[in-house]
């Protein structure tokens, strides 16, 4: 079936106003990302208005029509680009009204003189460049860089970019050989290409914003809001995933628990108490290593599972965090409290995060029975020894349950 060049304008039109009303309805719904998604749907009003403009550029004069039409498809593509620049929180505003400026002064000097050469192929070129630079900050973006649909909006953008470079470059040559019948299977193919475009560009992006504030959920679902650290559910999960990658390389695991810490919420208030858990927190984080899964399972207890780490190195970093945890304490403004924490070490002969957590919560149990604020390492002979001593240890048995 042939479908004649006005057919296919009006085809660009109804996909890109469907496109741009789809993204104005996803605003509701992604506050957060309202800016991007609203430039987006500019950027397609954009290029409606140079498609209707390009459908009765004959009521214009030649050189005029078609200059303000590539002004309209450039402004489109600009604010695609600032849109995707969005998604970390860049703008390239003088950086396209200098490409708008320099593109309407090349259009009044030369365009006038040739318009059908400009029209037909330089018009191609700042669209192309254009893409080319929209695929690649999608590419090096620090937002889409984890996502799934992160290849595919790279390659909208950047095979639209090839496409138009090929207009430009490769249509010319064409044309010298095979006649001026070519053009108008360029304008056609131009056209089957933007209705694709139209489509599928806004709804690669649509793809980002929804996956993005997925991964925002899911990671805000496995995040402690107080401290920051990774919650129970999220360090099972991850532990033991990092268990299972281990490749034979030594992993050790520290449990924490704040001493005295309900004695501080009584005498001081919760606000303090909170105050002390953030700060063991930020020095756990400093002080874990690289790599370190550090977590908070409930309450004033914390573990920490430190991958390629042997015996003598986890009681370094336990001793590092447990300093810098009672120097923070010192010195934090109106705290007013003395903070320190005592720490179980896992024997180094456990092979699974259940007997590794348990080993641990024997060590521990052992360290606040010899006076708190120091680190143990777990004997074999602890697990049997203390079997239900401490609220963490009865979980530990659920989870061991459910791991076999």
């Amino acid at each position: 079936m042939q479908i004649d060049l006005q057919t296919l304008w009006y085809l660009t039109v109804g996909t890109l106003l469907v496109s741009a009303s789809l993204l104005l309805w996803e605003r509701q719904a992604h506050p957060g990302r309202a800016g991007v998604l609203g430039v987006l749907a500019s950027a397609l009003f954009a290029f409606i208005l140079g498609c209707v403009l390009a459908m009765n550029r004959a009521y214009f004069p030649v050189a005029l029509g078609m200059g303000a039409i590539n002004l309209l498809m450039m402004l489109g593509y600009l604010l695609v680009l600032n849109a995707i620049a969005g998604l970390d929180g860049n703008r390239y505003l003088w950086s396209s009204v200098a490409a708008l400026s320099f593109i309407a002064i090349a259009w009044g000097i030369a365009g006038t003189h040739f318009p059908a050469a400009f029209w037909n192929y330089v018009s191609s070129i700042p669209i192309a460049v254009t893409c080319s630079l929209t695929a690649w900050i999608l590419l090096r973006s620090r937002t889409v860089q984890r996502l799934r649909s992160r290849p595919i909006a790279v390659s909208i953008s950047a095979v639209h970019g090839l496409f138009y470079f090929g207009r430009a470059f490769i249509a010319p040559v064409l044309v010298e050989r095979y006649g001026q019948d070519i053009i108008t299977i360029v304008a056609k193919a131009t056209m089957y290409e933007a209705v694709l475009y139209s489509v599928a560009m806004p709804m690669s992006f649509l793809m980002i914003i929804r996956e993005e504030e997925k991964l925002h959920l899911l990671r805000m679902s496995q995040t402690d809001q107080l401290t920051g650290l990774a919650n129970r559910h999220a360090f099972f999960e991850q532990a033991l995933r990092m268990l299972q990658e281990r490749h034979g390389d030594p992993v050790s695991l520290l449990a924490f628990d704040l001493d005295h810490f309900k004695a501080i919420n009584d005498r001081h208030g919760h606000p303090t108490g909170d105050k002390v858990l953030q700060l063991f927190a930020e020095a756990a984080r400093e002080e874990a290593g690289p790599g370190a899964l550090v977590a908070r399972l409930g309450g004033e207890e914390f573990a920490a599972l430190l991958p390629r780490c042997n015996h003598s190195q986890a009681l370094s970093r336990g001793s590092a965090i447990a300093s810098r945890f009672a120097e923070a304490a010192a010195r934090a403004e109106g705290l007013e409290t003395h903070a320190t924490v005592s720490i179980g070490l896992a024997t180094p002969d456990c092979h699974d995060l259940a007997e590794m957590l348990a080993s641990a919560d024997g060590a521990l149990y052992r360290a606040k029975a010899l006076g708190r604020n120091r680190i143990e390492t777990a004997r074999p002979s602890e697990l049997l020894q203390y079997p239900s001593a401490n609220p963490l240890h009865h979980q530990l048995r659920v989870v061991a349950t459910g791991v076999s």
